[in-house]
Protein backbone atom coordinates (compact mmCIF):
# COMPACT_ATOMS: atom_id res chain seq x y z
CA UNK A 1 0.00 0.00 0.00
CA UNK A 2 1.55 3.79 -0.61
CA UNK A 3 0.97 6.04 2.30
CA UNK A 4 0.85 8.89 0.03
CA UNK A 5 -2.60 9.47 0.09
CA UNK A 6 -5.36 10.52 2.51
CA UNK A 7 -7.00 8.32 5.28
CA UNK A 8 -10.60 8.06 5.68
CA UNK A 9 -12.06 11.18 7.76
CA UNK A 10 -13.27 8.35 10.09
CA UNK A 11 -9.55 7.80 10.82
CA UNK A 12 -9.24 10.03 14.13
CA UNK A 13 -5.78 8.98 15.41
CA UNK A 14 -2.76 6.28 14.81
CA UNK A 15 0.00 5.36 17.58
CA UNK A 16 2.70 3.20 17.11
CA UNK A 17 4.26 1.77 19.97
CA UNK A 18 7.74 0.42 20.00
CA UNK A 19 10.99 -0.34 21.81
CA UNK A 20 14.16 2.19 21.01
CA UNK A 21 16.45 -0.80 21.16
CA UNK A 22 14.47 -3.84 21.41
CA UNK A 23 15.59 -6.61 18.21
CA UNK A 24 12.00 -7.34 17.85
CA UNK A 25 11.18 -3.21 16.89
CA UNK A 26 13.57 -2.95 14.36
CA UNK A 27 11.01 -3.46 11.41
CA UNK A 28 9.27 -1.37 12.79
CA UNK A 29 12.05 2.05 13.62
CA UNK A 30 12.85 1.57 10.08
CA UNK A 31 9.05 1.91 9.05
CA UNK A 32 8.72 5.04 11.12
CA UNK A 33 12.10 6.53 9.48
CA UNK A 34 11.17 5.69 5.79
CA UNK A 35 7.44 6.06 5.91
CA UNK A 36 6.48 8.77 8.56
CA UNK A 37 7.15 12.41 6.50
CA UNK A 38 4.93 10.78 3.46
CA UNK A 39 2.17 10.00 6.31
CA UNK A 40 2.11 13.28 8.01
CA UNK A 41 2.50 15.68 4.62
CA UNK A 42 -0.23 13.80 3.32
CA UNK A 43 -2.68 13.90 6.23
CA UNK A 44 -1.12 16.97 8.12
CA UNK A 45 -4.28 17.39 10.71
CA UNK A 46 -4.23 13.45 11.62
CA UNK A 47 -2.66 13.12 14.97
CA UNK A 48 0.45 10.31 14.58
CA UNK A 49 1.51 9.50 17.87
CA UNK A 50 4.98 7.72 18.00
CA UNK A 51 6.03 6.44 21.34
CA UNK A 52 8.89 4.63 22.15
CA UNK A 53 9.58 3.03 25.39
CA UNK A 54 12.17 0.52 26.33
CA UNK A 55 10.97 -3.30 26.28
CA UNK A 56 7.47 -2.46 24.85
CA UNK A 57 6.25 -4.86 22.68
CA UNK A 58 5.91 -3.15 18.94
CA UNK A 59 1.99 -2.55 17.95
CA UNK A 60 0.23 -0.01 16.15
CA UNK A 61 -3.34 1.18 17.33
CA UNK A 62 -5.99 2.92 14.85
CA UNK A 63 -8.67 5.17 16.88
CA UNK A 64 -11.97 5.74 14.22
CA UNK A 65 -15.36 7.82 15.10
CA UNK A 66 -17.33 6.47 17.93
CA UNK A 67 -14.24 5.30 20.14
CA UNK A 68 -13.80 2.89 17.75
CA UNK A 69 -9.90 1.27 18.57
CA UNK A 70 -8.34 -1.66 16.66
CA UNK A 71 -4.77 -2.81 16.74
CA UNK A 72 -2.09 -5.14 15.18
CA UNK A 73 0.77 -6.53 16.81
CA UNK A 74 3.83 -5.77 14.67
CA UNK A 75 6.56 -8.11 16.97
CA UNK A 76 9.29 -9.36 14.84
CA UNK A 77 8.37 -8.21 11.19
CA UNK A 78 10.24 -6.68 8.64
CA UNK A 79 9.38 -2.83 7.57
CA UNK A 80 7.89 -4.43 4.45
CA UNK A 81 5.84 -6.82 6.46
CA UNK A 82 4.82 -3.77 9.11
CA UNK A 83 3.64 -1.38 5.87
CA UNK A 84 1.26 -3.97 5.34
CA UNK A 85 0.11 -4.77 8.85
CA UNK A 86 -0.43 -1.02 9.05
CA UNK A 87 -2.64 -0.54 5.77
CA UNK A 88 -4.37 -3.32 6.74
CA UNK A 89 -5.49 -1.82 9.75
CA UNK A 90 -6.05 1.53 8.61
CA UNK A 91 -8.05 0.10 5.57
Amino acid sequence: MSFARAFSPALREVRILFSQTGDASQGVRQFVLSTYPTLKQHNPDLPILIREAQGTPARAFARFERGVERNVVLDGLSSKDVATKISELLG
